[in-house]
């Protein structure tokens, strides 16, 4: 005879700080957290660890304030590439009002549709979509049951918060992910024991 109990994964997103350069389409640049981003980040998990994991995107600006904390509370860390942000092809570096000057459309077209209408060379939504969510599922199957954070990226978290509420893809930049943002998603599963 099986019974079955309850159990909860917690599963914390945080988004990094602002990066060294403020605020523009930065998607795989590697620019580190500026002073006032390790503030953000320190201050929004402050003292207290919660966590019995790290999974980080390998870029600077989360892997370095990943790194921090795990050696703070001993905390295991892995790092993992499909966490990174998605590519934003020739957006890459410049900010909202560089982008507007060559087209002062492309922006909200951008955010109504993103499917069809994303930078030249920019990594394919679907294509982005697909890598956060493999690395989300087998991050959710690993670490059943225990409390873990995840730093990543504004897009990273809405692809996950897509995802887990099953909303469409295309309606992805409706989420607002601000800078040491953190997002928690619950996780309650009934196992066989």
């Amino acid at each position: 005879m099986s019974t079955h109990t309850p159990s909860t994964t917690l599963i914390d997103l945080i988004r990094h700080g602002e990066p060294v350069g403020g605020r523009r389409y930065r998607g795989q640049l590697d620019d580190p957290l500026s002073d006032k981003g390790w503030a953000q980040m320190r201050a929004a998990v402050g003292d207290v660890c919660l966590w019995q994991a790290i999974v980080a995107s390998p870029l600077l600006r989360c892997s370095e304030f990943a790194k921090e904390l795990s050696i703070r509370h001993q905390l295991p860390l892995r790092m993992d590439a499909r966490l990174q942000e998605i590519g934003f092809g020739v957006w890459e570096g410049k900010t909202a009002e560089e982008i507007r000057a060559a087209d002062p459309a492309i922006l909200q077209q951008f955010m109504l549709d993103p499917i069809a209408n994303r930078p030249q060379g920019a990594e394919a939504l679907v294509d982005f979509r697909d890598r956060v969510v493999a690395v989300w599922e087998q991050i959710v199957r690993e670490c059943r049951g225990q409390q873990v954070l995840i730093v990543a990226h504004a897009g990273v978290i809405r692809v996950v918060m897509c995802h887990v509420l099953e909303m469409p893809l295309q309606r992805l930049f409706r989420i607002q992910v601000d800078n040491a943002a953190i997002t928690r998603i619950r996780i309650d599963t009934l196992g066989q024991v």
